[in-house]
């Protein structure tokens, strides 16, 4: 008996010491790919920032509180592109021909290099390279009374990209069907987490972008 519960015990330390190794391995890939995208996209983020400013009024950058880790709030950033009277008051999703959004922001939502400012978000350690998307707080109250494990992708940090963009579960939420398979994606990926896994999701996500026909 007290065998077994040694051996028990020695394996549960040994699963929790591998847990704290992924954990390192993952955070030290988001700062390396971050910080050396962030080098390197400098001279064109500074572009897009001066391009949004004299498109329209406002800030280049938009703020926007979200919900991170363990449910702890996180202020993301994107690059603005809605009219600056529009996007901070609304938490309404985007949807196609979209009067909110700007010239600029059409293309830059159609890209998703309105999302790039979130390099910064991950060398803060508030997002992942890979993880859930998060959601504007409303969506999550909402949208929590919808789906009942829906507080469960709260397990992870939040990511850049996911396993629900990959497998094509991005853009407008149009029905509790979309919602549910969104969540599942998401719940999958962190019970099933593996650092080849992320890699794939990476690896997949560069192509998707330019033939994405869900971003407007």
């Amino acid at each position: 008996m007290t065998e077994s519960l040694s051996l028990g015990v020695t394996s549960s330390r040994a699963r929790d010491r591998l847990a704290v190794a992924a954990s390192r391995r993952k955070r030290a890939f988001d700062i390396t790919v971050a910080a050396l995208a962030l080098g390197f996209l400098l001279p064109f983020l500074l572009l897009l920032w001066a391009v949004i400013r004299l498109d329209s009024p406002g800030p280049a950058l938009f703020r926007q509180r979200r919900t991170g880790l363990n449910g702890q709030p996180f202020d993301i950033l994107k690059f603005r592109t809605m009219r600056a009277s529009a996007e901070p008051a609304t938490v309404q999703q985007a949807c196609r021909g979209d009067a909110r959004v700007t010239r600029v922001g059409r293309v830059l939502r159609k890209l998703s290099l309105d999302e790039l400012p979130q390099l910064m978000n991950i060398l803060r350690g508030e997002m992942s390279l890979v993880g859930p998307r998060p959601h504007a707080l409303a969506h999550d109250t909402a949208w929590s009374e919808l789906v009942p494990t829906y507080n469960h992708r709260f397990r992870a940090k939040p990511g850049l990209t996911g396993e629900a963009q990959v497998d094509g579960l991005r853009g407008e939420i149009s029905s509790a069907d979309l919602l549910i398979a969104r969540i599942e994606a998401d719940n999958r990926y962190i019970d099933h987490w593996s650092f080849a896994r992320d890699l794939a999701i990476v690896l997949r996500t560069a192509p998707l972008l330019l033939g994405d026909r869900s971003a407007f």
